[in-house]
């Protein structure tokens, strides 16, 4: 099972990701699917599909590596690195609006999944914002300062 588990992750990676294959997340996602860092409301499917859309429209050539995988129980920990030109419009959260930079980014990720009969049921997910941020030229905004 922990391998299965391992396999499921892995290919939702390569399959979702690297190669824009959105039918891994009607074969591997749950349909009552839960992403922890969206709001209780969203529609993970829909959410993600629209999620790598975005990504790889903004980074053609997107593509994450996997370095470390452990897995215990129905739990799947992974940490990866993404890859990419920015050579497209990147419409994504803080990133609306920015036009193409022609830079190159690496931004590592912990991911945390649940997985359960074959399906992922639950997804935790960070990802190195501010690093991105920097890498394409956008700052965060300065706090304001104390007068």
């Amino acid at each position: 099972m922990l391998t299965d588990n391992k396999w499921i992750a892995m290919e939702s990676i390569e399959r979702g990701f690297n190669q824009g294959d959105l039918s891994v997340w009607d074969e591997y996602l749950d349909i009552n699917a839960v992403d922890h860092q969206e709001t209780p409301d969203t529609r993970f499917r829909e959410h993600i599909k629209e999620v790598v859309q975005a990504m790889r429209v903004g980074f053609p050539d997107l593509h994450f590596e996997i370095h470390h995988m452990l897995a215990e129980g129905d739990m799947v920990a992974f940490h990866s690195t993404m890859t990419g030109t920015h050579s497209g419009p990147f419409n994504l959260g803080p990133f609306r609006g920015l036009p193409p930079t022609g830079k190159v980014v690496r931004v590592t990720h912990m991911h945390f999944m649940r997985v359960q009969n074959g399906k992922t049921t639950d997804l935790w997910h960070l990802w190195n914002i501010p690093v991105l941020m920097g890498q394409l030229g956008i700052f965060p905004p300065k706090a304001p300062s104390a007068v």
